[in-house]
């Protein structure tokens, strides 16, 4: 696993965006819900969406989950967490959000209130449920934070 707060290379833009969609259809199914915003993003939008990345790779180099955040003096917004369908259950998720919360001082996220194997992996982590909100008209999420404690789970 890499180290956090890597700018997203050229390199990986069409692979990201590969896994991106399907991980998120996965996410749609659960929800009952296609309008996530990510669903309909371009190789452009997702170049310039000024975020930095951790990623989880096989030996072979292949991308099987990666983590897309904003960070600012402490405080860690997670913007997404994407995992390959089929690496799902061996903690890649898990292990991502762990490397990120290691340079934070406050880390939110919001994901699909139906998700809840995504709100399972935030509480078991430590993420205490803020609220639910409608991100648009009929698509609700819920609003984790974490606050650093001295360690991580």
């Amino acid at each position: 696993m890499e180290q956090p707060g890597l700018p997203l290379a050229d390199s990986d833009v069409t692979a990201l965006m590969r896994l991106q969609r399907i991980a998120y259809l996965v996410e749609a199914e659960l929800i009952g819900d296609d309008r996530i915003p990510v669903l309909r993003e371009t190789e452009a939008e997702l170049r310039t969406a000024d975020l930095l990345w951790i990623f989880d790779r096989d030996d072979n180099g292949t991308i099987r989950g990666a983590l897309g955040f904003r960070a600012d003096h402490g405080e860690v917004v997670i913007h997404r967490l994407i995992v390959d369908p089929e690496c799902h259950r061996r903690g890649i998720g898990t292990e991502l959000v762990r490397k990120v919360l290691t340079i934070a001082l406050r880390t939110t996220v919001s994901t699909g209130r139906q998700n809840q194997g995504a709100r399972a992996l935030y509480e078991g982590l430590g993420f205490t449920h803020i609220d639910d909100s409608e991100a648009i008209p009929g698509l609700w999420v819920s609003n984790y934070e974490w606050i650093h404690s001295g360690t991580t789970q």
